[in-house]
């Protein structure tokens, strides 16, 4: 037996069982900068050989290396050791420092409760603590402890430097699809046309449409793809065409820097929203109001400031809270007032219910203080008693402006048609260009060189294939979509405008579009049945505020 200040802690029972070293970096910028740090973990295992254990005997748990020490969910092999623990056979955990087994108390102290039960040691490069006695018990809890608040300050120190620098728009951030750094650190918008031409119908039409799913529909519609930057590999990434999704059209109009914003800090982690399975799980986007650092008129913008914050009210408004006064999205049932109907009596907003098989009779009903509270149910009201009469109202009050609404159809058609035909001409440019510098590639090689030839010809055919293609689809697209609309289109669209009523009642105006209208003009509606027998009392608040009452 070796003599040493601690050996009486090492049994022979204590040798029976194996010893295991734990290696552990926490990124791999330090794998890479910090390797002496790396090499003194795995001279341990000397250390181990020195207190008696056998080489052979001796295991090493390296897995977790360029591994945060922050939280054990990701750390395969500080699982493994515990694992091992529970069963009993581990005599010996050697570690460089507390710090690289735990970095938090929780982890800590259940390697401790598992040595103390099981009867484990850990060992430093300087001592050996047995976690059953009280002393070596209570340094090994200081140690975790120091080593916890050694991270906490760590985090807080960056997190400062981080925000301060943020405040002065120092901090480089990454920056969207459509916005370019250049080497002196000044953006500007990315010299793409076609690029910009995208995200700025992908803003025209969210204006127009008013629902992100919406604008991803008509982009797909359209066969028209969005830009994005996937980070895979070194800088500079190229852009990357992809279909259109409601989650991609989303991210484009919740990002401020497209309004010309620098912004940090627009999220937090909630613990309580956090699942070890899941990664970014718990993240929680804050609202404009709450976010750490904004800076406008930053950066070249895309849209203004002011239709940024437009955008993000509209989008919640999209939510269902009624407990917020958020209406929602028109849906496609037929209750005319899905979202924007009240309760006379309590004030609360009123649900909509369905009944019969099929749902064709809509119903308001007051659940609030019913769910809540156990209270009897204030009223129901049948949608068949006050849809017609609003859809009525609602006509009338669009009767003085037909023909400007006319007009503005006519020049809403012009506008989008122009516009999606630029989107095409841009689309044929691209694929005319890469086609273009296939050949020039092709050229450039020597003929002889027959390996690099016939890739770049078959490199050069698919891009003229290429060609083809958006060539014979804009064809297509042109012919289904006359660029100049003609007298009779003229004249029609002015007496669709003009006849509001048979527009209204079309079997094409679906009950997503009438609940559209209404809340143009209506911003809310109180209905109450209780006020006299047989009748229904409703009043219209209206968009300008006045207010009507039938």
């Amino acid at each position: 037996m070796i003599r040493t200040p601690i050996g009486h802690k090492i049994t022979d029972t204590h040798r029976a069982k194996l010893a295991y070293v734990y290696i552990r970096q926490s990124t791999p910028g330090q794998l890479v900068h910090h390797r002496e740090s790396t090499t003194r973990q795995y001279a341990l295992v000397e250390r181990a050989v020195a207190l008696g254990w056998p080489a052979p005997r001796v295991q090493v748990i390296d897995e977790d290396l360029a591994r945060s020490g922050a939280h054990a969910e990701h750390r395969l092999g500080f699982q493994h050791l515990l694992a091992e623990l529970s069963l009993g056979r581990v005599g010996l955990v050697l570690s460089l420092e507390a710090t690289r087994l735990a970095r938090n108390s929780a982890d800590w102290y259940r390697l401790l409760d598992l040595c103390s039960i099981f009867g484990a040691l850990i060992a430093d490069t300087e001592f050996v603590y047995d976690p059953g006695q009280y002393h070596d018990r209570l340094l090994l809890g200081l140690a975790g402890m120091m080593s916890e608040a050694e991270l906490h300050h760590m985090h807080v120190r960056l997190h400062a430097g981080q925000r301060h620098k943020a405040e002065r728009g120092a901090l480089s951030l990454p920056l969207p699809t459509g916005l370019e750094r250049l080497r002196s650190g000044e953006v500007v918008l990315h010299p793409d046309e076609e690029v910009q031409a995208r995200l700025r119908l992908v803003f025209d039409t969210f204006d127009r449409l008013g629902r992100a799913r919406a604008v991803a529909q008509y982009l797909r519609q359209h066969d028209l793809t969005l830009p994005t930057r996937p980070h895979h590999g070194p800088p500079p990434w190229p852009i990357v065409w992809v279909g259109a999704k409601t989650n991609s059209v989303l991210n484009i109009l919740q990002n401020p820097a497209y309004a010309g914003a620098y912004v940090w800090g627009k999220s937090t982690t909630d613990p309580a929203r956090r699942t070890p399975s899941v990664a970014h799980s718990g993240v929680v986007r804050l609202p404009c109001d709450q976010w750490a650092v904004c800076l406008p008129n930053t950066y070249p913008a895309y849209i203004a400031w002011e239709q940024f914050l437009s955008t993000q009210q509209r989008l919640r408004a999209k939510q269902y809270k009624y407990r917020d006064a958020q209406p929602g999205a028109p849906r496609v049932g037929h209750a005319l007032l899905q979202g924007i109907a009240l309760c006379g009596r309590c004030g609360a907003r009123l649900w909509v219910r369905y009944r019969g098989a099929r749902g064709e009779r809509p119903g308001y009903v007051c659940n609030t203080n019913a769910i809540e509270l156990g209270e009897p149910r204030c009223q129901e009201v049948s949608a068949a008693d006050v849809d017609p009469l609003v859809g009525q109202l609602i006509l009338q009050a669009l009767e003085p402006d037909k023909l400007a609404l006319a007009v503005e159809a006519f020049a809403h058609l012009t506008r989008e048609r122009e516009g999606l035909k630029h989107q095409w001409q841009l689309r044929l440019e691209r694929a005319r260009f890469d086609a273009e510098r296939a050949k020039r590639q092709y050229d450039a090689v020597e003929p002889e060189n027959r390996l690099v030839a016939r890739n770049l010809e078959r490199h050069w055919e698919a891009k003229l294939r290429a060609v083809e293609i958006v060539e014979r689809d804009y064809s297509q697209w042109q012919s289904q979509q006359t660029t100049v609309l003609s007298l009779a289109d003229r004249q029609a669209i002015l007496a669709l405008g003009q006849n509001l009523p048979a527009l209204w009642y079309a079997a094409t105006t679906t009950p997503a579009d009438r609940k559209r209208i209404v809340r143009l003009v209506a911003r809310d509606v109180i209905l109450d049945r209780t006020r006299a027998p047989e009748q229904v009392w409703l009043q219209i608040n209206w968009q300008t505020g006045a207010t009507t009452q039938h």
